[in-house]
């Protein structure tokens, strides 16, 4: 069966740049197993109550500003599945999470970015799903327990967030490429205090990770980037361990860690 995933999709840039995560990414999807279709829940997709986008063939949405123009030429052209949203979002109601299918969003870079990377020939079905930014780590679990029959039926299961996502901290470097800037003290112990309860299976203790975590709140101003893990978390099942698959810093505050769920 299939693992759920944890990836870290990090600044748009990830696709044209050269570094450890997009290599990790170019290369991971060739060493999975080839899945029927993609469930991938995006910290970019933000809705009230959760929805699965039901388009067949969605469009692109270019969610940034400030970067090379460059981006704003890349188009994914992976088909929509609406069979599957509606599954998803049936799935998810009756594991008490109303849910609704979209037709009116589309792939933002927190699905495109990774899923470019990952799957370039594009030929892989995708239904993007949303997440509830007012909604707390719990629920986004919940979440990702209603979406965990998918994996029997050949669905890859992906959250698609950031391991850490303070873009205040964001470093320059110092006579150096900025996405080789040193990650400080606070981001890795946030980092290792997050791999060490994964490897653990402590779902009490990431569900309050606001709360147990080492400078959490330094670490996510707001967390939205982070209740992807959450999903791809629940979608694992009963153990909810999971195993680090890639570890890599940029731009100093961003972790680029991923995350494969048994």
């Amino acid at each position: 069966m299939l693992p759920s995933l944890f990836l870290s999709h990090g600044s748009p840039m990830l696709i044209l740049s050269d570094t450890p995560a997009r290599r990790f990414l170019a290369g991971y999807g060739d060493a999975l197993p080839r899945p029927e279709a993609i469930v991938i829940v995006s910290a970019h997709y933000e809705t009230r109550r959760p929805a699965a986008l039901g388009v067949a063939a969605p469009r692109m949405i270019y969610d940034f500003g400030g970067f090379d123009p460059k981006l704003r030429e890349i188009v994914y052209p992976a088909p929509g599945l609406p069979a599957l949203a509606t599954r998803v979002a049936a799935l998810l109601s009756d594991a008490s999470l109303p849910a609704t299918v979209d037709t009116d969003w589309g792939y933002d870079h927190g699905t495109w970015v990774p899923l470019g990377l990952m799957y370039p020939r594009a030929d892989i079905p995708v239904v993007a799903v949303s997440v509830q930014p007012h909604e707390n780590a719990r629920h986004h679990f919940e979440l990702g327990r209603a979406l965990a029959p998918l994996r029997a039926d050949n669905v890859l299961v992906i959250g698609s967030g950031s391991l850490t996502h303070n873009l205040g901290a964001i470093r320059t470097g110092a006579g150096r490429n900025p996405v080789e800037a040193d990650a400080p003290a606070w981001v890795v112990a946030f980092a290792d205090w997050m791999h060490a309860r994964i490897g653990e299976g402590d779902i009490d203790a990431l569900v309050d990770y606001r709360a147990r975590a080492p400078y959490a709140a330094e670490n996510h101003p707001t967390d939205e980037h982070l209740m992807p893990l959450y999903a791809a978390l629940g979608a694992a099942g009963p153990t909810g361990r999971g195993e680090r698959v890639h570890t890599s810093h940029e731009y100093g505050a961003l972790m680029m860690d991923a995350y494969a769920f048994h």
